[in-house]
């Protein structure tokens, strides 16, 4: 499953950069917005069938949330590390590890609000975040369980990584790893600014 992923994505770059006209790849977002929800229809048919699955979820009730929490009180501590790490104010290390994987909202936010250099490297580890969850989430799920193996994904875990967890876990966690995604994402434009503003 990695090296399918890599190879794509090599093959991907090596076609953007030397064969595909750049008239398909102006529409490029359309065609991979229509992918990715096609991808999102078929989860949500499978997981449709699977009744077992929701009662399951039913059962754990509010424990779902500590996913996307513990994603949020970990990536804030990444956070803060860095900042110390770089010498760079530990508000702005907080707001771009509040990107969550989400570069391109993250990177608009940062980049509205303090400056194209913080938007730049909020756009860069939020890229980074999710080619490596790419890598790691499938080692994560065999070597320590299925849950923890959403936490890399982030705010991705609902689209471009879901894949990747349909594959590795089960649909149970497919089901979680949808709802930390969309937790995620609605606090991104949340978090990002509110941290960049708090005085330290």
């Amino acid at each position: 499953m990695i090296y399918a992923i890599l190879g794509s994505l090599i093959l991907g770059a090596f076609s953007g950069y030397f064969i595909l006209p750049k008239n398909i790849l102006s529409n490029l977002d359309f065609i991979s917005n229509i992918a990715l929800n096609l991808l999102l229809l078929s989860v949500g048919i499978d997981l449709g069938e699977n009744k077992e699955v929701f009662k399951s979820l039913k059962e754990k009730g509010f424990k779902i949330l500590l996913v996307p929490l513990s994603i949020v009180i970990g990536s804030a501590i990444g956070g803060i590390i860095c900042s110390i790490i770089y010498t760079i104010p530990i508000n702005l290390g907080l707001s771009i590890s509040s990107g969550f994987g989400w570069y391109s909202l993250s990177t608009v936010i940062l980049s509205k609000i303090c400056n194209s250099e913080a938007g730049t490297i909020a756009f860069l580890s939020n890229v980074f975040r999710e080619i490596i969850s790419v890598v790691i989430i499938p080692i994560i799920a065999k070597k320590i369980n299925f849950i923890t193996s959403i936490a890399p994904a982030g705010a991705t875990s609902m689209d471009s990584t879901l894949p990747v967890i349909i594959k590795s876990t089960d649909k149970e966690t497919v089901v979680i790893a949808f709802i930390n995604g969309a937790i995620l994402s609605i606090l991104v434009p949340i978090l990002v600014p509110l941290f960049y503003n708090l005085k330290f």
